[in-house]
């Protein structure tokens, strides 16, 4: 089967994913999140209906805050003679609040919901509000990660590795919690002596930040600029372990990204954090204990070791491409 991820209005370029994760490219937008949904069955992502064939009827629409164009996408694809299954382009708890703003907001969503055949959330806290707005059949699928791919294997060899990779840079978000995290790593960086490596993407702003957080000299590496996918990972796999205090309720791409690379990720309360390393990622956990794992598992190497084999022998049956496929080729089958 073949599925054209749709997102009307959408900045990102489409792609076409006809050989399904391929290789990391600069050019090309990477094979995971809700496009690894169009590669692991060799469909494509679209920001237009037009760029989908008259001949292929699987369309993942997805919704965002102008849920009148994914009102009016809904009415077309429909049209069209599509099966249109729904879900949202963001699924965390701040997103999904700006989505459903107002009470015409959800009147739209009932609307949508009232017009496509399902709908598919990455956590199953969002089922019940597909449900409430009329959908009759809610799925909670994961989105894969090309793990079985040998070009998605990012690992270094483990006596290269030093310090620890913040895996947010967002200081405006506040769910976010990353000056938090780089006060937390302060202390840690300092008393073990492994530096922090960080991304700035706000310039000037976000430079004074990090000189008011006084890391001692060479203890706080940063990355001034965005990079392609595959140089972030590169930059990430340098790293013993990334750290975050994520508590958006989002999927997790973080811990994804910790996955490619091979190490393990330490905090995080997303979808894919909790369930590829549940030990590191624990419900409930203070900022507090969460440090206190990053400073028991820097000096452990097998500890580590063990948290990345976990979380692979979790995601190879439940996440690769091969299992995501079959579980939406399900879903079609059902719905037709």
């Amino acid at each position: 089967m073949k599925l054209f991820v749709f997102h009307p209005g959408s900045r990102m370029p489409e792609q076409d994913f006809s050989d399904f994760a391929g290789s990391p490219s600069p050019t090309k937008l990477p094979p995971l999140g809700d496009l690894g949904f169009a590669a692991c069955t060799g469909g494509a992502f679209v920001r237009k209906a037009s760029s989908i064939p008259a001949n292929e009827k699987r369309v993942l629409l997805l919704l965002d805050e102008n849920l009148k164009r994914g009102r009016q996408a809904a009415i077309d694809l429909r049209r069209a003679g599509k099966t249109v299954i729904v879900a949202f382009a963001n699924s965390s708890a701040s997103a999904l609040t700006q989505i459903l703003r107002s009470p015409g907001s959800l009147g739209l969503l009932h609307e949508i919901c009232n017009r496509a055949h399902a709908a598919i959330t990455p956590a199953r806290d969002l089922e019940p509000v597909f449900r409430a707005c009329g959908m009759l059949y809610v799925e909670s699928i994961l989105p894969p990660i090309p793990v079985e791919q040998s070009d998605w294997n990012f690992s270094i060899r483990p006596e290269t590795r030093t310090g620890i990779f913040l895996g947010s840079w967002d200081w405006v978000n506040p769910s976010k919690n990353h000056r938090l995290a780089l006060l937390g790593l302060r202390e840690v960086a300092s008393q073990m002596y492994e530096p922090v490596t960080v991304f700035n993407l706000d310039g000037w702003w976000g430079r004074r930040w990090l000189r008011q957080l006084k890391y001692p000299a060479g203890l706080l590496q940063v990355v001034e600029r965005r990079l392609p996918y595959a140089d972030y990972l590169r930059i990430m796999a340098r790293n013993k372990l990334v750290f975050q205090l994520d508590s958006g309720a989002s999927v997790g791409r973080i811990a994804v990204d910790a996955l490619l690379a091979r190490i393990p990720c330490v905090g995080g309360n997303g979808s894919l954090d909790r369930l590829l390393f549940p030990e590191l990622c624990e419900r409930g956990a203070t900022a507090s204990e969460l440090l206190q794992t990053v400073s028991r598992i820097l000096d452990h190497g097998h500890e580590r070791d063990m948290a990345v084999d976990q979380a692979l022998e979790i995601a190879r049956p439940l996440l690769s491409f091969e299992k995501v496929e079959q579980t939406l080729e399900g879903l079609f089958h059902y719905l037709s």
